[in-house]
């Protein structure tokens, strides 16, 4: 009898052992699955914070603005918190010229960004894609004794269901570090305006 009731206890102690095991297993990977979605729809945020720009800055023009564009993409497109996006509109700072950064001191810069995505979000307003122009189409030139660089993108977006389209071309000049900065930056017609007023001058 007392065989039996081992045998019994053995098999018992067995299945919640087993039991145990399921459950756990099964925990583990809701948990894993849960973590993954949340992963999957922070992950231009996380990725865009997670880029130490004292160690990893972007080496040429067009890949410094390449990651403002990821930025701003994280700005308009994502639900970003408060504090992600002071955090994103640091980094976008991070890559201004010196020149443009005193006329965006960084409270103001982040008050200003803030209300700009604000604006975008009340108009359903969405960058839906980039068009960077490639390195070999970036002009490079000298003036007073700085080296500079410009480079086209275009933007598609929509707002309120509707598209619309825009050339930016960005000038950047090289600091005393030679790291591309972004000195600032206009719209092509804007810059076609001004250089045929130039032209018949």
């Amino acid at each position: 009898m007392k065989k039996t009731n081992t045998s019994v206890t053995k098999i018992t102690v067995f299945f919640i052992f087993l039991l145990v095991l399921v459950v756990g297993y099964y925990a583990y990977l809701s948990g894993t699955h849960r973590t993954e979605q949340q992963e999957a729809v922070m992950s231009e945020i996380d990725t865009a914070l997670s880029r130490n720009l004292e160690n990893n800055y972007p080496s040429t023009p067009k890949e410094v603005v390449k990651y403002y564009n990821d930025l701003m993409k994280c700005f308009y497109n994502e639900d970003c918190t408060e504090e992600e996006l002071q955090e994103l509109g640091k980094k976008s700072l991070q890559l201004f010229d010196e020149e443009l950064r005193e006329n965006n001191e960084e409270e103001s810069y982040l008050i200003r960004l803030q209300g700009e995505v604000q604006n975008y979000k009340n108009n359903k307003r969405k960058i839906t894609s980039v068009s960077l122009a490639s390195s070999t189409n970036v002009d490079y030139y000298t003036a007073d004794g700085y080296s500079f660089a410009r480079i086209s993108c275009g933007y598609t977006m929509t707002e309120n269901g509707k598209k619309s389209s825009t050339v930016m071309v960005y000038l950047l000049r090289r600091d005393d570090n030679r790291r591309w900065k972004i000195y600032g930056w206009e719209t092509a017609d804007q810059l076609n305006s001004k250089q045929e007023q130039t032209d018949n001058n």
